[in-house]
């Protein structure tokens, strides 16, 4: 497995993830299994990769995640916020459109 560009960690309730970008083509893998299994609601997909989408950068990352506790709101929120606090890290200007 290729070196994550960026680590960072996304909280929201009493859910954690923690998150590594990699250069690649859009995949994500939660608990090694694919988004769309892990997140079968299309609108929890939807909120857990805004940043990606706000940022235009849905084909240019993979991301590989690990989230523990919570119920499936709060985990996407954590890992929409993971998402985001990577992307800036990378890109200080993309802040306050994310924000």
């Amino acid at each position: 497995m290729p070196k994550p560009l960026v680590q960072a960690t996304g909280r929201r309730k009493a859910a954690v993830a923690r998150i590594r970008l990699r250069e690649g083509q859009g995949v994500i893998t939660i608990n090694k299994r694919p988004f769309e299994e892990y997140f079968p609601s299309a609108s929890a997909r939807q909120h857990a990769t805004e940043p990606l989408r706000i940022a235009n950068r849905t084909e240019s990352f993979d991301v590989d995640a690990t989230i523990d506790g919570g119920g499936i709101s709060g985990q996407a929120g954590a890992l929409r916020l993971g998402i985001a606090r990577g992307l800036i890290e990378l890109d200080p200007e993309l802040r306050p459109s994310l924000k």
